[in-house]
């Protein structure tokens, strides 16, 4: 738990434990990035606004290190803005929840990203899955186009993987939003499109595979994906 309001902390730490889960707390960004490194956490519920380096830069520095990749964050925050919440989904944030909050709701989505996190599809599937030129690893969370990885954040990561799943099946906004997101209620459908748009992106030419289905949602063209 990362915030510099002590009672905050305080207030999140106590339901986390009464949970069940052991909670070790900072202050700064600095003292975030340093407890992760010597024990890296299974969830990171994080504070935008602290001392030292922002969220943001907290959060960048988790996906970067390899250690810390596949921990789950949670972005707490006052910042209500659409934009920021795009901005923080987008750098790989697994949630984010606006202040002020219930505290046992936070407890839930604590629970649901660490089912997520923890789920066969995301954890240890052990298949390869193919579309085309991509090539997903589900045992290893590692994804590749002609033989070349791709470095996705998390959430792109699940995007891709539904879609190849369901390859030639056309997926509306709201059930991507409900597999993908876990059809969080302050996330907008205008979200899967920026991350369809990232994800295209990253994948060069293979991007193309990923069609726009007008006024509905997004497919992956082509037949059922290839399993090994």
């Amino acid at each position: 738990m990362v915030d510099d309001e002590r009672d905050i902390t305080a207030l999140v730490a106590y339901h986390l434990a009464k949970a069940g889960y052991r909670v070790t707390t900072a202050t700064t960004g600095p003292a975030a990035l340093d407890a992760a490194r010597t024990e890296p956490p299974d969830l990171v519920v994080l504070d935008l606004m602290l001392p030292g380096r922002s969220g943001y830069e907290v959060l960048e520095e988790l996906r970067r290190r390899e250690e810390t990749q596949a921990v789950g964050v949670i972005l707490l925050t006052a910042r209500r803005e659409e934009a920021d919440r795009i901005k923080g989904l987008a750098a790989g944030a697994d949630d984010y929840l606006t202040k002020p909050f219930s505290p046992e709701e936070l407890v839930l989505r604590v629970g649901a990203v660490l089912r997520r996190l923890h789920s066969p599809a995301t954890a240890s599937g052990g298949a390869m899955l193919k579309a085309g030129p991509i090539t997903v690893d589900r045992a290893a969370l590692t994804v590749s186009v002609g033989g070349k990885p791709v470095e996705l954040t998390r959430i792109e990561y699940r995007l891709l993987l539904l879609l190849a799943e369901r390859r030639g099946r056309v997926q509306s906004r709201p059930q991507l939003l409900e597999s993908v997101w876990e059809h969080q209620a302050d996330i907008q459908t205008r979200t899967v499109d920026m991350h369809v748009q990232r994800l295209r992106s990253k994948l060069g030419e293979a991007g193309d595979l990923i069609e726009t289905v007008r006024g509905f949602g997004y497919r992956m063209k082509g037949d059922k994906a290839d399993r090994a």
